[in-house]
């Protein structure tokens, strides 16, 4: 455990003591309530001790089974120091996490995606819509209860003459595959392969 991590986790504590801090595998992360989010980022940002003032990113993380389903991480650098910060916040689908945008702006974007593929709604947001899917996209496909075929498909209507979207149909029927390889296979024999099978 590096003592700068220690030093620097204790300092964020003394200032913001309802943040959690863990460090591992020679990182530090910090879990936030989502209403200190901005307050917590303008800190890190700011202090003479942090100066996290690189924000590299934002994404989500889906677990389905807790009450709170979303994790929304953010991931910020400190050239000054030479280290890497994460900090997560905890949300559900009506839970409003405020805009990183007014510290950071290039949250933006970052903050699209978030909402596009995960459905997390960000308060503040200069322009929260989707992103990467198109406009009529229905659902949000980096959910664990997402379909892997989604919804609907986007093809090519030759006799139209142009692009449809129709209801996802499957148009081929599920195959059983082994995942064996032609030499570990039961049900033919290879051939070359008949004295293996014990046929002279």
């Amino acid at each position: 455990m590096s003592p700068d991590l220690v030093s620097l986790s204790e300092h964020i504590g003394r200032h913001h003591p309802g943040v959690s801090a863990q460090i591992a595998l020679g990182e530090l992360t910090l879990e936030a309530e989502a209403d200190g989010i901005v307050g917590l980022l303008t800190f890190l940002r700011d202090d003479p001790q942090c100066r996290f003032v690189n924000f590299v990113d934002i994404c989500g993380v889906d677990y389905p089974a807790r009450p709170k389903r979303f994790d929304v991480v953010y991931h910020l650098l400190s050239p000054y120091l030479n280290q890497r910060i994460r900090v997560k916040v905890q949300a559900d689908e009506e839970t409003l996490v405020p805009s990183a945008t007014p510290v950071f702006p290039a949250a933006d974007w970052f903050e699209r995606e978030a909402y596009d593929l995960y459905g997390i709604l960000f308060s503040g947001h200069p322009d929260l819509r989707r992103i990467l899917t198109d406009y009529g996209f229905q659902g949000h496909p980096l959910r664990k209860d997402f379909p892997l075929t989604g919804f609907v498909e986007v093809r090519y209507d030759d006799e139209q003459k142009r692009v449809v979207t129709e209801p996802v149909q499957l148009r081929q029927e599920f195959r059983n595959f082994d995942f064996l390889s032609p030499w570990e296979g039961t049900d033919y024999v290879l051939p070359g392969d008949e004295k293996a099978a014990g046929k002279p």
